[in-house]
């Protein structure tokens, strides 16, 4: 085994990975030796004691990303052994769908690294210096493993500009068709994996699709519906389904989908979500579900006071709209706004439009994007389902 470069610690980060976490920060590092970008280090504490090997990042506040808690080669059989656990989990936990995040990053213990799959072709994500130096161990692994026809790198993420990386979409094996056509929850959705939201569509909502349609019925309304995941789940139950989106492109794959599964029952709109529900509410428009899924609000600690301000506000708005008996599911997907807050936010917008809710359902991102709980920034997505009582 080759010798790592060895980087020391402080005791706050050293005791921030003994107590579970995956990550030391820039600040909190005493002296890096001859550690370089993407380097796979030894990390030892002040007083020399080895804590394992991590990714190394020069430019990026998260300096290291642990990957063992011991000291072994970050090398193929380390990402066979770490891969192949993460298939396993999903062979468990997932169900009716070719399409699902294979690998997690922290949550399959391999930060900086997204797979995910989609029928017989895979997207990866290289988040860090580290794992975008070993892609190509990446590739080689997958190719054995899954034999997928194509393995498209989506590296188009603002993340990548912290670790000084380039932002950039290419192919890494096989082919990459312009769609393809995957099955979710017994319903055929089209992906386009170089140009869509995410790695094509959105996966992590999958679960929360099935749980919506449980309490739906009568006339329904999908906010933000991008392709449409929440309204095509909707309308197998409900009377209607009207989806909102600013998003010409998005809504066109929408209507695609719909029609790819003889869903006649669904109005696709144009329209500013936030601009449109005041609208509504004038109309006296009424509904019996309405699904809120925006995008993130904020994606920083700072700016959580106007991002609660936004989350208060659209679901106010969309509370005026509901019937008596009627059902709001409300997602978050910003790890800053905790659920704890969320649901302060909603209770503060039922009291002032004078509206009781009883909690159905507290819910989060579907168990193909594993939470590993000493890393709370894994638990990104919150969803909420309630009851106007």
């Amino acid at each position: 085994m080759r010798s790592f470069p060895t980087v020391r610690v402080n005791r706050k980060g050293a005791d921030r990975v003994q107590s579970g976490h995956l990550w030391i920060f820039s600040s909190d590092i005493i002296d890096r030796g001859e550690a370089q970008s993407g380097d796979a280090v030894r990390v030892v504490d002040p007083g020399g004691r080895p804590l394992g090997v991590a990714h190394y990042s020069s430019t990026s506040q998260i300096s290291l990303r642990f990957l063992s808690g011991r000291i072994e080669p970050i090398d193929r059989d380390f990402l066979q052994r770490r891969i192949t656990a993460a298939l396993e989990y999903r062979g468990r936990v997932v169900s009716e769908s070719d399409a699902y995040r294979l690998v997690h990053a922290e949550g399959d213990l391999l930060p900086g690294l997204i797979v995910d799959r989609y029928g017989d072709w895979l997207v990866v994500q290289l988040l860090t210096q580290g794992m975008d130096r070993i892609a190509a161990e990446i590739t080689g692994v997958l190719n054995a493993t899954l034999q997928p026809k194509g393995i498209l790198a989506r590296n188009d993420v603002s993340v990548r500009a912290k670790e000084n990386l380039p932002l950039e979409t290419r192919v890494l094996a096989g082919e990459i068709p312009d769609e393809i056509d995957i099955r979710m929850n017994g319903l055929s959705w089209r992906a386009d994996l170089v140009h869509g939201q995410k790695t094509g569509i959105f996966l992590d909502q999958r679960e929360n699709y099935v749980a919506a349609r449980r309490y739906a019925r009568g006339r329904g309304l999908d906010c933000f519906t991008a392709t449409g995941g929440f309204a095509m789940h909707l309308a197998s139950v409900c009377d209607s389904v009207e989806a909102v989106d600013s998003s010409a492109s998005a809504l066109e794959v929408a209507k695609g989908n719909a029609a790819a599964n003889g869903v006649a029952n669904i109005s696709f709109q144009r329209a500013d979500v936030l601009e449109l529900l005041p609208s509504l509410i004038a109309a006296r428009r009424a509904y019996d579900i309405v699904i809120l899924d925006p995008p993130a609000f904020t994606k920083s600690r700072s700016a959580i006071e106007g991002a609660a301000r936004g989350y208060k506000e659209v679901n106010l708005r969309a509370l005026r709209l509901l019937n008596r008996g009627g059902i709001l599911v409300t997602c978050s997907c910003s790890h800053h706004m905790t659920e704890a807050h969320l649901l302060e936010l909603i209770a503060s917008a039922a009291l002032d439009c004078g509206k009781q809710l009883r909690v159905v359902e507290r819910r989060t991102q579907s168990q193909d994007h594993p939470i590993l709980l000493t890393v709370p920034e894994t638990h990104y997505l919150k969803c909420l389902i309630l009851e106007v009582l």
